[in-house]
């Protein structure tokens, strides 16, 4: 007697059995794959496969995986998996940034301990336990994610051959004559005590004073003869208080109109265009001028400094506005970008008397010893007292401040190491053009501008964990010394003994007695404090690792990181390799966007709406995380909540339940012997292997174009839709209630085992761990499959079988069933019939429809028991002209096929069932 399949779901026994709880199952996969060397069998599989370069942008050793690590690392892994299944070689080799203040001042502050208390290289030992601690801590998190990567051999840039790498592309700049160094103003953190790079600003609202300050000035008459024996003041105006005490000029713009303007019995020279805001502002009262001119005319006319003895001539300068202020701008060299080079043109001394704490040096006149803060207020209060003060009003705007501690920076002018970045800007402007692919596309603009405006890049940091800079000053005459001969040297003993070495010894010890005297004088050297910008860490990594790791090869084909590494890594990265090689370190730039909560409101603490990475993995599995990677448009800034979660978990039910509903109907397929060709399917079947091999196709090419959120939603589509909703639905009779070797039926499973391991596979990359439990139920109906879904080759369209008049055929098909299935519906609230089966139809098809399926066939495809094609006049037609009516159908109820008959036997089996049985 033949099997009655309906009565149960069949699955194989595997050790990943097919059922809920996959934050339980999915440990077990993991464990499976390492027991297996899955990642190092397909590094074997495709090492003579093309290559595919893969690098990774390391995240900074500090604190526990958190969403943005998931998002970054799910999108690498997606393209990793994709490329290693396609027959690439594509061996992804982890990375961690660990150098840097963030690790030093933790040490510091959790030892309770200050950095001139403890000696160089302890402290630094205990910043190497702590990135070496929160490495293994992320590492853990980015392994239970299912991301398969070398994570044995992981490079950190704290490791000895990385930085001796990182010191011989240092020596190489220094060779070209990149690196010089100077005193100018950089961005300054007074509470990390360190200078900052660009990259490490970020910019926030900070309310400021907005004063306006009376410079008297030396006798015009020889220049304006108008204004002989008139007491003339420039009405000066500055939100930086502080900094006045470093005031060395006065800027104009060069074509404003200024006017003199007499309050009282004094001239006021303020721009024309700002006096009713300075009126405004100071409360005084201006009359016509006695007198216009042009900035251009007040060149070198001199002012006196409002409350020290020096002389502050009058400059022009074109970054001069009328947005704010007075036309009339304080200029402190030392500190600012812009007014160091006026006064760079201007021959006025670079003058700073602030150091690195915040504080003014002792001998600075009025506020020595001072903190910036208490200096303002004293400055304030001088001015007051002294009449000079003409407004003051508050102002918020926006302030650069510290990426790190969030506190505001200053610009301070120090002696600082630079790299000439106007040198070879056009080369990096060039390869941003010519040689990389930038994704989206407006990656391209964004980089670009900020490396055509970029100024030179400050490498160097006073601090302690970090690449020593190898400069060496003379005992003797005092020069600084920094050759690329030198460096090298270094780097030789860095990369046997590690960067400590440099804290342990001496300039004798690490250059030997040749090297170790000055080349200009023979002096003694001693060795520089400085240690190297870590976003210089970062940006040679493409050296260290791509040209480092025999497995990898540079460039790369990908660099793939959020859009803030666009100022950031990317940059870095970019510029270093151009100094160097001239060329690109990458070929192409993936970005993606940043979290936001169900909102669109930025995640904090402060607000209670971060999203835990680690809690969505315990609560929901580590898929369910990928699932939602691979479901938004990752380019741009995205949402994620718990809600948003528990909605993804549905969709992902649906492609799990079919892939259930597959396996369990396979029972008794054997692939090998069982299948059926092509040439003896019937027509649904090959609509369905049609739908298939344009579903392959259309994945394919979204995992080609990294557009992640296009397979999950046409695998789920087709599942829902085409599959579920009427292939596997309608197939329910063939495979349950016809003879298990059945042409049709065998059909049917050779079908559902194309499905089963072809989408297994392109879900492979995203919904990892359910696609291997999947494969491992798939190798108990076929034990010849690969070992692991991952070992297993990406599916190849068929472009035979993608028959578009067949799928256009289909698509009315559907269309009139769809029409069928409302009339049913409407029947089943009505009360008229229980399940589609009680149904008998009678529908009345334009020609175009009428032909494209039998009766029987129709009844098939309807889950009807009895389908009549006839007219029906007098029954209104749909849009597409489809007449419908629906009645309960006559006769009994088959207990084997449950469709109703008018003819049974004596066990009430239809004829069909009782030939069968």
């Amino acid at each position: 007697m033949a099997q009655d399949y309906k009565s149960t779901l069949h699955l194989p026994q595997t050790d990943f059995p097919m059922r809920a709880g996959l934050a339980q199952k999915e440990p077990q996969i993991l464990e499976f794959w390492k027991r297996k060397g899955v990642y190092d069998k397909l590094q074997k599989k495709n090492f003579n496969g093309p290559k595919f370069s893969f690098h990774d942008g390391p995240p900074y050793a500090n604190g526990e995986m958190h969403l943005g690590h998931a998002l970054n690392k799910s999108l690498k892994d997606f393209v990793v998996k994709y490329r290693s299944m396609n027959g690439y070689a594509c061996p992804y080799v982890p990375g961690w940034d660990t150098h840097g203040l963030p690790i030093e001042l933790k040490v510091l502050k959790d030892g309770g301990l200050d950095k001139d208390s403890i000696s160089p290289v302890e402290l630094r030992q205990k910043c190497a336990e702590t990135a070496r601690y929160w490495i293994g801590r992320q590492k853990e998190g980015m392994i239970r994610l299912g991301c398969f990567a070398d994570w044995e051999h992981p490079y950190m840039t704290l490791q000895p051959e990385y930085e001796a790498a990182e010191l011989d592309a240092l020596a190489g700049m220094v060779e070209k004559g990149y690196v010089y160094r100077g005193q100018k103003p950089v961005y300054w953190c007074i509470d990390c005590q360190t200078a900052l790079a660009a990259a490490e600003i970020e910019y926030g609202d900070e309310t400021s004073p907005s004063i306006f300050v009376a410079y008297s000035m030396e006798d015009l008459s020889s220049k304006f003869p108008e204004l002989a024996g008139e007491p003339v003041s420039v009405v000066v105006w500055t939100t930086t208080p502080w900094t006045l005490p470093a005031s060395m000029a006065v800027a104009v713009g060069l074509q404003y109109d200024y006017g003199f303007y007499r309050v009282e019995k004094r001239l006021y020279l303020l721009a024309c265009g700002m006096v009713d805001s300075v009126a405004q502002a100071t409360g005084l009262t201006f009359g016509e001028p006695v007198l216009t001119v042009k900035g251009q005319a007040l060149e070198g006319c001199v002012a006196f400094h409002p409350f020290l003895d020096r002389k502050t001539p009058i400059v022009l300068a074109d970054y001069v506005t009328l947005d704010a202020g007075t036309g009339c701008v304080h200029t402190a060299p030392g500190h600012g970008v812009e007014d160091y080079e006026t006064g760079c043109r201007y021959g006025i001394e670079i003058y700073n008397p602030v150091d690195g704490r915040g504080r003014f040096t002792p001998d600075t006149p009025l506020v020595g010893g001072m903190d910036i803060e208490k200096g303002a207020q004293t400055v304030m209060q001088t001015l007051r007292d002294s009449g000079r003060l003409l407004g003051v009003k508050k102002i918020v705007h926006s302030y650069p401040h510290c990426w790190r501690c969030h506190k505001p920076v200053v610009f301070r002018s120090t002696d600082q190491w630079f790299i000439n970045v106007e040198a070879f800007r056009e080369e990096a402007l060039k390869a941003i053009d010519e040689d990389v692919k930038w994704m989206p596309t407006w990656g391209h603009d964004r980089i670009y501008n900020m490396v055509r405006e970029r100024s030179d890049w400050c490498i160097s940091r006073q601090r302690i964990w970090g690449v020593p800079i190898p400069a060496f000053t003379c005992s003797q005459c005092g020069e600084t010394i920094l050759t690329a001969d030198r460096i090298r040297v270094v780097s030789a003993r860095v990369a046997r003994f590690g960067s400590d070495y440099w804290w342990s010894k001496d300039a004798e010890e690490l250059l030997g007695h040749e090297l170790a005297r000055c080349p200009h004088c023979g002096g003694a050297l001693s060795k520089g404090t400085d240690i190297l910008d870590v976003w210089f860490d970062s940006g040679v990594s493409h050296f260290a690792v791509l040209k480092g790791r025999p497995e990898l090869s540079w460039p790369a084909d990908l660099y793939l990181e959020g859009a803030d590494q666009h100022r950031g890594w990317f940059q870095t990265s970019l510029l270093a390799s151009v100094a160097v090689t001239g060329k690109s370190p990458y070929k192409a730039v993936l970005t993606h966007g940043f979290f936001m909560d169900g909102e669109g409101r930025k995640m904090s603490k402060s607000l209670g709406n971060v999203v835990s990475a680690q809690k969505i993995v315990e609560k929901y599995g580590a898929d369910i995380l990928r699932l939602w990677v691979a479901s938004t448009d990752y380019r741009s800034d995205m949402r994620i909540s718990y809600k948003i979660v528990d909605s993804l978990v549905e969709s992902y039910r649906r492609i799990r339940n079919t892939a259930r509903y597959l396996l369990g109907n396979l029972h008794g397929f054997n692939p090998s012997t069982d299948r059926v060709p092509y040439e003896k399917m019937g027509e649904f079947d090959r609509w369905v292997l049609a739908l298939l091999n344009r579903t392959i196709r259309r994945v394919t090419e979204s995992y080609e174009n990294y557009e992640f959120h296009i397979p999950t939603m046409t695998i789920h589509q087709l599942c829902v839709n085409e599959l579920s909703s009427v292939y596997l639905d309608v197939n329910k009779d063939r495979l349950y209630a016809d003879p298990e070797n059945d042409t049709a039926r065998r059909a049917t499973q050779t079908v559902m085992w194309e499905l089963l391991t072809t989408l297994t596979r392109m879900l492979a990359p995203v919904l990892s761990f359910t696609s291997e439990e999947i494969w491992q139920a798939a190798k108990e109906i076929d034990p010849s499959l690969e070992e692991s879904v991952f070992l297993a080759e990406w599916p190849k369209p068929n472009e035979s079988l993608i028959d578009e008049e067949l799928l256009a055929r289909w698509d009315k098909i559907l269309a009139v069933r769809g029409a069928v299935s409302k009339a049913l519906e409407e029947a089943r609230a009505s009360g008229q019939i229980g399940q589609s089966l009680e149904a008998a139809v009678t529908a009345s098809l334009p020609e175009e429809y009428r032909s494209l399926l039998s009766e029987r066939e129709w009844n098939d495809l309807c889950i009807t028991s009895s389908f009549k094609l006839g007219e029906l006049p007098g029954v209104p037609a749909d849009e597409m002209g489809v007449a419908l009516s629906v009645s309960r159908v006559e006769g009994q109820k088959c207990p084997r096929c449950w469709k109703y008959v008018t003819h049974w036997d004596e066990n009430g089996l239809c004829d069909r069932c009782h030939s069968i049985i």
